[in-house]
């Protein structure tokens, strides 16, 4: 079984990945992108190292003797002029700024082709932790009514409408009516701007309503940034006062499912996969 390098962010995925890895006897070697290290990664083989050093990255991983590669974990998009780059990640530099302006998934997409023409295999978070990968129908909490399954399937429109754009992964849909979709700010900040809207137009812990969508950019690489929730997606909706959760069969990732299903009974919140072929 050969080692898997996993290029990390913040954030339990790139944590998941890991264990996973050790967990079936694989060998991993981590490298932590600096001013984005995930404590929890330091149990594990690896090292530090800036963002713009991408040939000592692929040096390193292939000395390591790191067949296939992961990319996980939340990075800020940095400010080019100020981060410091070798030769390799300044010659690939216009085109990353380039890449940037157009987009997420453009920019990711520059990024994935450079590591796979330096000679690795990139897989999804999903092919290198399989048991993260969403399933379809519930997976934790109370069965959505049929209300809340057509809210749901409203806000998939909506999230694959405004992923088209390039513009984000997510949308609220209470009772037929779109609150919010995400942004730059992430799940978390949209979910909270939902907390100043008018109370007779979105549930509470007391009356449960709508849905949270999340799914893959119709766009994008399948292999990076395919959505996520974890327990803090889990108390930022129920907060929010949403009845649950519609992610799509294959196309989002469950990290810390065990926590997940807890605090869905807990809240009475559900998660629900839905089928890859609503639009």
């Amino acid at each position: 079984m050969s080692k898997l390098g996993i290029i990390a962010g913040l954030g339990s995925l790139p944590v998941s990945i890991a264990q996973a890895a050790r967990e079936s006897g694989r060998p991993v070697y981590v490298m932590r992108l600096a001013g984005f290290e995930e404590p929890a990664l330091l149990e594990f083989p690896g090292e530090t190292i800036g963002i713009g050093q991408l040939g000592r990255i692929a040096k390193r991983l292939k000395e390591e003797k790191c067949e296939e590669l992961v990319l996980a974990g939340i990075v800020k998009r940095p400010n080019f002029s100020s981060i410091k780059l070798d030769l390799r990640g300044a010659s690939l530099l216009p085109k990353v700024v380039s890449a940037a302006r157009k987009g997420d998934d453009a920019l990711l997409r520059v990024i994935l082709d450079y590591f796979e023409k330096q000679g690795f295999r990139v897989v999804g978070a999903e092919e290198a932790a399989s048991d993260l990968k969403m399933t379809m129908g519930l997976v934790a909490g109370p069965a959505p009514d049929e209300t809340q399954l057509l809210d749901m399937r409203k806000a998939a429109h909506i999230a694959s409408e405004i992923g088209r754009l390039d513009i984000g992964q997510g949308c609220v849909v209470v009772d037929g009516l779109v609150l919010a979709v995400e942004a730059q700010e992430g799940t978390d900040g949209m979910l909270a701007r939902l907390n100043d809207l008018d109370p007779a137009i979105k549930g509470t812990a007391a009356n449960r309503k709508g849905v949270l969508v999340k799914r893959p950019k119709p766009i994008q690489e399948r292999r990076i940034d395919l959505p996520t929730i974890g327990p803090a997606t889990i108390r930022s909706a129920a907060a929010a006062g949403l009845a649950g959760i519609g992610l799509e069969e294959s196309g989002a990732l469950l990290v810390g499912r065990d926590k997940i299903e807890a605090l869905c009974a807990e809240h009475g919140v559900f998660v629900y996969g839905f089928p890859a072929g609503w639009d």
